[in-house]
């Protein structure tokens, strides 16, 4: 979707069918996630909306995409649901999904010609379901969101990286922010709250990319568009990784936006690695990122306490504007909670 460009023809064909919208990770923002027809994206983690909607639709149409079977991806349970696939690469039919109708092409093409067949069969517009559409969205994302709000809101230390994510969402202008995640843990806390309203102002990613890729993809993306303020959350896992690229980031005068969640730990792994983990504390890490960002010439602050999550994000900011690189480090809970539903045991 995002390479072919299509993104105001998705939103007319959505609008013109009343169709609910979601993407994948890396589709993420192709489609306004504040339009009353958006469920959200999926992955790992996702909104409520998103599986219910996969789960009990009986028509799945995939714009643009290749339905690559992947633990970072939404998976279709497939029986008694027919597809519709539109992509480049006829590898993709019936790779991991049975399609029963392929649109094999360019997707901005293959939707100007299907806007145009679906407009003929309606009369012209529209049949004006789109209100119950949306109600049955806002029903399923609201008590979601009133669940997760003790964690967006919390006031606890160390602090919960939802409250970060959720003041940094109230505090910046999301159409003119460019945002990415990184492997693991931020990506699946980040994904199912941010929602974006431009398209490529979410960077998402996930399968076989290395921890610490964020960092590189927001430096790119300030080069390309200077005029936007360019974030990467990541952890100390991934900082560990390609954190002396900060560096770079001062030298080349590349004024990002890095927003640090050290829990001092790879806590992801926690439950997989715990023998390893109690024998050679090999999940454990430690640091100072933020002292180590203003030795690198950056702005750098360590926070600590819920009240200084907004201000520091703004002093961070600022500092980005005036041409310095920032790092912002966010001491957080051990404590993981994602936004994950299991597709053979969920009853709704």
């Amino acid at each position: 979707m995002h390479r072919a460009r299509a993104w105001a023809q998705l939103r007319a064909l959505a609008e013109l069918l009343e169709a609910p919208v979601t993407t994948s990770l890396e589709g993420k923002s192709a489609f306004p996630e504040t339009h009353p027809l958006s469920l959200g994206s999926g992955g790992v983690a996702m909104p409520r909306a998103v599986f219910e909607h996969v789960r009990d639709a009986d028509v799945v149409f995939g714009i643009g995409a290749s339905f690559t079977a992947t633990p970072f991806g939404i998976r279709f349970p497939t029986a008694g649901k027919t597809f519709v696939h539109n992509t480049l690469d006829p590898g993709d039919l019936n790779k991991n999904v049975p399609t029963e109708h392929a649109l094999l092409g360019d997707t901005a093409l293959a939707l100007d010609l299907l806007i145009e067949a679906v407009r003929e069969r309606l009369g012209g517009g529209p049949r004006g379901r789109a209100g119950g559409v949306a109600g049955r969205i806002q029903e399923q994302t609201k008590p979601w969101l009133d669940s997760w709000m003790p964690y967006l809101t919390s006031d606890e230390t160390p602090l919960s990286p939802y409250r970060v994510i959720w003041d940094l969402l109230h505090l910046v202008d999301v159409e003119r922010t460019i945002i990415t995640h990184d492997a693991g843990s931020p990506r699946d806390e980040l994904s199912p709250f941010w929602r974006p309203v431009a398209p490529h102002s979410y960077l998402g990613w996930g399968k076989s990319t290395q921890l610490g890729y964020g960092l590189g993809l927001a430096m790119g993306a300030k080069l390309a568009r200077p005029d936007r303020l360019c974030v990467n959350v990541w952890g100390d896992a991934a900082i560990g990784m390609t954190g002396m690229d900060l560096e770079t980031c001062a030298r080349a005068g590349i004024p990002i936006l890095s927003v640090l969640f050290n829990n001092f730990a790879m806590a992801m792994e926690d439950r997989i690695m715990a023998t390893s983990r109690e024998r050679f504390g090999t999940t454990d890490i430690s640091g100072d990122y933020a002292t180590t960002a203003r030795a690198f010439g950056l702005h750098g602050e360590r926070v600590t306490e819920p009240g200084r999550i907004v201000p520091a994000l703004r002093e961070a900011i600022a500092a980005t504007e005036a041409g310095t690189p920032a790092l912002v480090e966010f001491v957080t809970t051990r404590e993981k909670k994602y936004s994950t539903f299991d597709y053979a045991s969920y009853q709704g």
